[in-house]
């Protein structure tokens, strides 16, 4: 058996030394932002701070980094990829660290923004560093892998907040944070292991960038990057009304949470699925079948219907997100030339930020004047219309 592997190893066009310590690290920073997240909410609640403190606690992470993404592509772009995961991972761990030693209001305040400008940088610096450790055939089965464990680590850092906290009404915090920074000093060591690329491009002069304007005229593009913000969104929206909708049907706190749980387990299946989908139907046209699928999931979800249905149709949502989501980031990474990849890219994760921070304020006013039911129509008719516009848009169309 070893020998098989070491045969496939050997025979693939993967770059494993580059490949395996970028999936730890990735999987330690995906852990370590998700168990900080939910213990920043109930160190709040500690601190008596009020839901606005706590609104723009959240904001500081989503909305200052975005200032910096342009240049952190840029940057990406001249070859220094692996440099900019180092210099994030550093930062990233320092914001745990100030977490651990200083959770004082004014400490998450600041903190959340220093966690955040190193999250933009480490997000945008590992999907690049996935396409260089990946070869001309292996590009969807590593991307497949890559968006795998990110979404194992998502799911177990809460996991690591429920196993400290058991039955108490809140987790003991400090603690939490002080493994969050033993975690993220982990995830710089084997950031430091991640090796540059051999021709780095850092000779490249002011002629070679590409211009964001070029980047915006290539066809097809605008609509992908739209369609995933919409999605990326939506899917945040849904983990915060989905509960309120479940208390206005009646539905128990069980069964909402067993809900969630097979949303997410739906969207890992998908992309452990993601690199043979792809080879079978390509990747336009299952991204747009992605997309409609999940707004008709969401219109689905708007309808009264039994708790049974809700499971189908919730597992509906997470396999098509996941697909969807995965789908545009390989699009975004095979439609732009490779001297454009880190800023196109960037840009990417900038508008799913904007769209992450602005979709709670217009869902509570569309919730207000429409109710549950109307919001997930509203957001049902956003997804179905985004796919509809990378049907016209699409290159070759």
């Amino acid at each position: 058996m070893f020998q098989k592997l070491a045969d496939h190893i050997r025979n693939s066009d993967v770059d494993y030394p580059l490949l395996v310590p970028l999936l730890l690290s990735s999987f330690l920073v995906q852990t370590v932002t998700a168990l900080v997240r939910v213990t920043i909410s109930y160190r709040a609640v500690e601190l008596e701070l009020s839901l606005v403190w706590l609104g723009m606690i959240a904001a500081t992470f989503a909305i200052f980094p975005i200032l910096i993404a342009v240049q952190v592509g840029r940057f990406i772009d001249r070859g220094y990829d692996t440099r900019t995961a180092w210099i994030g991972a550093l930062i990233f761990a320092l914001s745990m660290t100030g977490f651990a030693l200083w959770p004082t209001t004014a400490g998450l305040l600041l903190f959340s923004t220093v966690m955040g400008f190193g999250h933009i940088m480490l997000m945008a610096s590992h999907q690049m560093i996935c396409v260089r450790a990946a070869g001309p055939k292996s590009l969807e089965t590593v991307f497949g892998n890559f968006m795998v464990v990110t979404a194992i680590g998502q799911g177990f850092g809460p996991y690591v907040v429920g196993w400290m906290g058991g039955s108490a009404p809140i987790p003991p915090t400090r603690p939490l944070f002080v493994i969050a920074a033993a975690l993220a000093a982990a995830s710089l060591v084997f950031a430091l292991m991640m090796k540059p690329a051999r021709t780095a491009a850092a000779s490249k002069n002011q002629a070679d960038i590409v211009p964001i304007s070029q980047i915006l005229r290539i066809p097809g593009l605008v609509a992908v990057v739209a369609a995933g913000v919409i999605m990326v969104a939506a899917s945040d929206t849904v983990v915060v009304y989905i509960p309120l909708l479940g208390a206005e049907r009646n539905i128990d706190v069980h069964d909402i949470g067993l809900l969630l749980t097979v949303r997410a387990a739906a969207s890992m299946v998908a992309r452990l699925f993601y690199a043979r989908m792809v080879a079978a139907f390509g990747r336009w046209p299952l991204m747009i079948a992605g997309t409609f699928v999940c707004g008709l999931s969401y219109a689905a979800i708007a309808a009264p219907i039994p708790l049974w249905a809700m499971h189908v149709a919730i597992a509906a949502m997470g396999f098509s997100f996941g697909l969807a989501t995965t789908l545009s980031i390989t699009i975004v990474v095979d439609m732009t030339t490779v001297s454009a990849r880190g800023t196109t890219n960037s840009l990417r994760i900038m508008s799913n930020r904007i769209g992450q921070f602005a979709m709670p304020f217009g869902a509570g006013l569309v919730a207000a004047a429409a109710g549950l039911g109307g919001l997930f129509l509203v957001l049902a008719a956003a997804i179905v219309t985004a796919a509809g516009s990378m049907v016209w848009k699409r290159p070759g169309r």
